[in-house]
């Protein structure tokens, strides 16, 4: 509507001026066209208040509009307003109680866990506790067991004895009871025995198996000291640690002399002998010493050895054992295998006379075959006879023949 007329206006208002152009125009205009021009000029001052209410009238409803539609804008805002907020509200009540719910469960479960896992670590706790428990105890009877033994050590004839056992259980293990002999006598006349003999494949001047002596030794003491020095260095003199390693060696040297003196007698024994020591750490001290193992084989043939070479060395004689046996026994498998072939040499004789033989016999009995053949060819035009009158021609052996014929016939 509003449009409407604005249109019109402007309409009106083009003509009007395109008129007052042409008028301007025209110098002498006529009566008619001022006639024309008065009245349409009294119609637009007619049209003039018309378009005036209409645009107050316009205006107004465009106000009124605006204001109703504002109102109801605004009442719109207001009710989406509550309505959000409502709707806000009932959403935190429920995120509220959600997460009172999930908290409760996290509560639940994060209990339930920690008590789990705390019984699981209280239990892993008590069994590590006992497993303590009883490692101290294992202790405490080591540390006794310990203290025995070290009891057991400082006695000069149980150390022996343990020496001596050690050597005998390991030469038990390689050795069979023939190759060794235990608390043997080396020399006619004296009273002193080595604790252990190998028997060696050679023979002496006597014709006996050649001995080799193994003696344990253990001078604990020395070693001991040693060892207790070479904890305390910070605490000695360089000439204190220096007296107790001689003192070590001297030991050791002593007891080497001491086998030499007593054990070793060529040709019964070997001109060296093997001094045991049965702890490897003993073993490596000696080793460790410059010139001290040289020394010993040089100076008193005498050969160290720990537990582990020992039974190194023991599996090497062993294996030297079996290849002397096996080249022993050698010289007899080759006489056997001589007399075998002479005898085989007969057996070939013997075979092919066999072979002549049952070649003759065979020859035989094809001759007894074709003969057996013509026989037959010459009875084929001969009639057979009843068997009642054969019995009656060639006697009594024929019924026999005829009775056994039927089983004969069954077994075929």
């Amino acid at each position: 509507m509003l449009t409407t007329i604005l249109l019109l206006t402007l309409l009106l208002l083009a003509v009007v001026n395109v008129i007052l152009i042409i008028t301007k125009k025209i110098k002498d205009p006529s009566e008619d066209l001022k006639t024309k021009l008065i009245q349409l000029e009294s119609g637009l001052s007619k049209v003039d208040p018309l378009l005036r209410d209409e645009f107050g009238r316009n205006r107004e409803e465009s106000q009124k509009s605006f204001k109703e539609n504002r109102e109801e804008l605004m009442h719109s805002f207001k009710l989406l307003g509550d309505t959000v907020e409502n709707r806000l509200h009932t959403l935190q009540e429920e995120n509220g109680k959600k997460l009172e719910e999930m908290r409760k469960v996290v509560d639940e479960k994060l209990q339930e866990t920690v008590e789990k896992r705390f019984n699981e670590s209280f239990k892993l706790i008590s069994e590590r506790l006992e497993q303590v428990h009883k490692g101290l105890g294992e202790m405490q009877s080591l540390a006794s067991g310990v203290g025995d033994l070290k009891k057991v050590l400082t006695n000069v004839k149980t150390r022996g004895n343990f020496g001596e056992i050690q050597l005998g259980a390991i030469l038990e293990q390689i050795l069979s009871p023939e190759q060794y002999e235990q608390n043997a006598v080396i020399k006619a006349g004296s009273q002193e025995r080595v604790e252990y003999v190998i028997k060696l494949p050679g023979k002496n001047s006597d014709n006996r198996s050649l001995l080799l002596p193994i003696d344990s030794k253990f001078p604990n003491e020395d070693y001991q000291r040693l060892l207790e020095a070479y904890e305390n260095l910070a605490n000695l003199q360089p000439r204190e640690v220096e007296n107790i390693s001689k003192q070590f060696e001297n030991s050791v040297k002593k007891n080497a002399k001491d086998i030499r003196e007593k054990y070793i007698n060529p040709p019964v024994t070997t001109d060296f002998a093997i001094m045991f020591v049965p702890t490897e750490g003993l073993y490596a001290e000696i080793l460790r010493r410059t010139g001290l193992f040289e020394s010993l084989q040089r100076d008193f043939k005498i050969t160290v050895v720990g537990p582990t070479n020992l039974v190194a060395f023991l599996s090497s004689l062993q294996m030297g054992f079996k290849t002397l046996a096996i080249e022993k026994r050698s010289s007899e498998v080759w006489e056997i295998l001589g007399a075998i072939k002479t005898e085989f040499g007969h057996f070939g004789v013997v075979l092919e006379k066999t072979k002549k033989k049952l070649q003759e016999a065979t020859n035989v009995i094809d001759q007894a075959g074709v003969r057996s053949r013509a026989i037959e060819r010459k009875l084929r035009t001969v009639q057979e006879l009843p068997a009642e009158q054969t019995i009656e021609l060639l006697g009594e052996s024929i019924e026999i023949e005829q009775d056994r014929l039927p089983e004969a016939e069954e077994i075929d």
